[in-house]
């Protein structure tokens, strides 16, 4: 390990910090004067910008024929995304859930992850894909905004109106939009030089590609998401902290494997690796969010879980990655000791929120 290397790390880490800072402050502001709601504004703007680092990775390792680094960085994103970033910030801080996540983003959030799935049954989302993919980012996005103009509060922006100025409120516009740029410009190069340095490391120590981009690079490009969705849980922005997680993982299979499909002149392959157990797992953990977050809320028991069960997930990869004579024991105690009683715990949290729902004692 060099001291170029370490400097990439410390470097990047310190520009993913400034510019969630940065992100959150601007985009929050633009809510308020847009008259739309920090939940839509978490679910596009901030997610979108904290994606970007993931399409300029997997674009990148698409045109450089590095197909499993290209997939596995979305794969391995969208499942950090759930089980660290929303892990860590309701370890910090309970997060509240708004219902509009529950009853349209996180079923969207599942819809594309499983077809994601059924895309790469044949070894690979081709350029057609990427253009279906993609429309499906432009069609979200717009339905959103629509939505929540349709049913913003009017006071919102009264108020906003009252307090500012005209003038002043024009040149505060522009300040806040310099905000998300400058954060935005930030987060990527900052994920740039902490990849770099990461993935120097890893390759020195003969980890293989997939295992790469489905822990480093994917982790990597995920600070964005884990500093943004702190930074807006600690300052208060709730429906900033969980939207900009659901709608990072939407926009990563839309946008990013889109448009990276699309670019790479032979798509992106999708291994049988993949297929068989990172692509399940990303279905499975999206299915898992919805029993959970029923309830209104995620508790900081819940953030822990999911810290845990990342956790073991890494344990999986490197078992897998090294060939590890405990693999097939290990194998055997999680598809028939850990993921069937998870699976019965969730379907009973489900039943159960649904049935206080019911009763009124949880906000429909």
């Amino acid at each position: 390990m060099t001291l170029e290397t370490i400097l990439y790390l410390l470097l990047g880490l310190a520009l993913l910090i400034g510019g969630a800072e940065f992100l959150v402050r601007g985009a929050s502001r633009i809510a308020v004067a847009a008259g739309i709601s920090p939940l839509v504004v978490g679910l596009t703007v901030v997610a979108f910008g904290t994606s970007s680092p993931e399409f300029a990775v997997s674009v990148m390792a698409s045109f450089k024929g590095e197909a499993d680094l290209a997939l596995g960085n979305v794969v391995g994103s969208n499942i950090f995304n759930v089980l660290v970033i929303l892990g860590i910030a309701s370890v910090v801080v309970p997060l509240t859930v708004a219902q509009q996540l529950i009853r349209f983003d996180v079923p969207v959030m599942i819809g594309v992850s499983i077809a994601t799935f059924l895309l790469g049954i044949d070894g690979v989302i081709g350029r057609l894909d990427g253009v279906l993919l993609f429309s499906g980012a432009v069609t979200y996005t717009v339905f959103l905004i629509w939505q929540s103009r349709r049913e913003s509060n009017p006071q919102v922006k009264e108020e906003y109106d009252i307090h500012v100025s005209r003038a002043a409120g024009r040149r505060k516009l522009l300040t806040d939009i310099g905000l998300v740029i400058l954060g935005l410009v930030a987060l990527v190069w900052g994920s740039r030089l902490l990849v770099t340095g990461a993935v120097t490391i890893a390759k020195s120590f003969g980890i293989p590609e997939l295992v790469i981009g489905l822990t480093i690079v994917s982790a990597g490009t995920s600070l964005p998401e884990v500093a943004a969705s702190v930074t807006a849980a600690l300052k208060g922005e709730r429906d900033i902290a969980v939207g900009n997680v659901v709608g990072s993982n939407i926009f990563n299979v839309l946008s990013v494997l889109g448009l990276g499909s699309f670019l790479s002149p032979h798509g992106i392959p999708v291994s049988s690796a993949a297929l068989k157990f990172d692509l399940p797992v990303m279905i499975a953990i999206a299915v898992a969010c919805l029993p959970i977050f029923l309830f209104g809320k995620i508790s900081r028991l819940n953030g822990v879980l999911f810290l845990c069960y990342y956790g073991l997930y890494l344990v999986y990869l490197f078992f897998s990655a090294t060939h590890h004579p405990a693999l097939a024991i290990y194998q055997t105690a999680l598809f028939y000791g850990v993921l069937p009683i998870t699976a019965l715990v969730l379907l009973v949290m489900g039943l159960r929120a649904l049935s206080l729902r019911k009763h009124g004692r949880i906000a429909a």
